[in-house]
């Protein structure tokens, strides 16, 4: 990241690689993160790669869970460690394939309400399971 720099391909102003602590908004909620792009000197108006932008989009699907209510990466993670389920298990039982659950405990997917209320329901339930394997 040293010293790299980058022209604004709009402006021709000088921008350099760093990572900027910011401030966004969902719903009400604000949540904070460390961006990575290319950014002038004096201001955080920064342009920023495909890569970049999964760091956000990581953090923006946990505001997003959290103002409408659905179940966090990490909510995810316990209660499938709760089921004793693989990731690749809970996937082919619960639905979404094989990877579903790697995506949704890594914060790179957004469960749907269903899933949320699934695992739910199989947090305060979790003999029910047993009704859904095959």
């Amino acid at each position: 990241m040293e010293n790299e720099v980058y022209k604004n391909p709009e402006t021709g102003e000088e921008l350099f690689r760093d990572v900027r602590h910011l401030e966004y908004e969902y719903k009400g909620i604000k949540f904070y993160v460390d961006m990575p792009g290319w950014f002038p000197k004096d201001n955080d108006e920064g342009i920023f790669t495909q890569d970049d932008m999964k760091v956000y989009d990581k953090a923006l699907h946990i505001a997003k869970a959290e103002a409408d209510h659905l179940l966090t990466p990490d909510n995810i993670r316990a209660i499938r460690k709760q089921l004793n389920l693989t990731q690749e298990a809970a996937g082919c039982i619960l639905g979404g394939g094989k990877r579903a659950f790697q995506k949704y405990e890594s914060g790179e997917v957004l469960p749907s309400r269903a899933i949320s209320n699934l695992l739910k329901l199989l947090q305060a339930q979790p003999t029910m399971l047993e009704l859904l394997k095959v």
